[in-house]
């Protein structure tokens, strides 16, 4: 894998950059819609490549392990394979699924301890069976196991939790460099900086995901309860350490304006599944803010979904017709709703890497950030 930056904006840290993989380019800032189990809720895969312009998707570790299950993607010749993407794609190590469990993991120095959520079958994760994993399932890029905290944290449990997570990286290094990627394309690995909330912590996790040298490098354990200003200070620290010439990506974050004030501190890759979650339950993204596509303000208005949007669903549904297919239970309103609200999100950081590169990033950034967050 190779990252290229291109542009920096010249009034803040907001970055444009090139990173190319053995599947294709991606231009940055960009935003990686979440295919959990090797599916993007609601959404064809044409629909992500064509209409939706995704030049990458997720998948999750703890997800396709449980089911399709590793021996079935192995068959199918990976990830890319069987479900037919041949775009870039990433996996997420599982740190955060087995860890939302709570009740039903077990940590320990050798990994964490789970049951299945489907069938309450026992399992174990470690460093090396996670990197194992991922090389079957064969993504793109991979991210190294990682204990994510609470964002409540104390100082004890988080700086704890971290050396762990940094215990659990050389592990993580170390079974990567030991084994080869499985179809004949690269993998690249990335660390996971933690920290909770705590700036020395953050630091001292920035340097040593640093040292590892590795292709890029994800910020983890943030949007997980804290305020959002706090979530933009440990940006700011870890970004500070965080090599420039190296990709950075914030893990499961967020609302637009999330994105762009991230962006703004020289975050260059995002993930979340809110515009699918918010998208099957009637919320709707727009240029003019949200819209919560069940209210009876919509029931008569036949204009587009979106007048600024880019996305044909944009032009072809009206607001009265989309709320109709909710209030009838139509399958259809799940799918217009995630293609409406992953494109834009695309869009979003399409428009961002050309003020970017225009030198106006920020100007542009003070003109639209306030009415993403206005509610229609």
């Amino acid at each position: 894998m190779q990252f290229t930056l291109q542009h920096t904006d010249p009034k803040s840290n907001a970055r444009a950059g090139r990173l190319t993989t053995d599947h294709g380019e991606i231009l940055t800032p960009i935003f990686m819609p979440v295919g959990t189990a090797g599916s993007v809720k609601a959404v064809h895969q044409h629909e992500l490549r064509d209409d939706i312009k995704a030049q990458i998707i997720l998948g999750n570790t703890y997800h396709l392990y449980l089911r399709p299950g590793i021996e079935m993607l192995e068959q199918a010749g990976g990830l890319h394979k069987f479900n037919g993407w041949e775009r870039p794609m990433l996996t997420d190590s599982g740190g955060f699924q087995v860890f939302s469990l709570s009740g039903q993991r077990k940590l320990k120095e050798e990994g964490a301890y789970f049951r299945s959520h489907i069938d309450g079958s026992k399992h174990l994760f470690t460093p090396e069976r996670v990197m194992d994993i991922q090389r079957s399932i064969g993504a793109d890029i991979i991210m190294a196991f990682d204990e994510c905290p609470p964002g409540d944290s104390d100082y004890r449990y988080a700086k704890n939790s971290m050396e762990l997570t940094h215990r659990w990286l050389d592990r993580c290094v170390a079974r990567f460099a030991e084994t080869e990627p499985k179809y004949g394309y690269e993998q690249s690995l990335f660390p996971i900086v933690q920290g909770c909330t705590y700036p020395d912590l953050r630091r001292q996790s920035a340097e040593y995901a640093a040292s590892k040298a590795c292709a890029g490098n994800a910020i983890g354990g943030l949007a997980v309860g804290e305020p959002a200003e706090k979530m933009y200070e440990m940006i700011e620290v870890v970004n500070e350490i965080l090599p420039a010439d190296k990709p950075r990506y914030l893990m499961g974050v967020g609302t637009p304006q999330n994105i762009l004030e991230a962006i703004e501190r020289g975050v260059d890759m995002f993930d979340c599944v809110m515009p699918t979650r918010n998208g099957r339950n009637a919320m709707l993204f727009t240029w003019q803010g949200t819209m919560n596509m069940k209210n009876r303000k919509w029931a008569n208005d036949f204009s587009p979904l979106d007048e600024q949007g880019t996305s044909y669903v944009d032009s072809a549904y009206s607001k009265a017709y989309l709320r109709h297919l909710f209030h009838a239970n139509e399958f259809l309103a799940l799918q217009i709703a995630s293609i409406h609200n992953l494109a834009f999100y695309l869009e979003l950081v399409t428009r961002a890497r050309r003020h970017i590169i225009e030198g106006d990033f920020s100007e542009w950034k003070a003109s639209v950030i306030r009415q993403l967050g206005e509610r229609r």
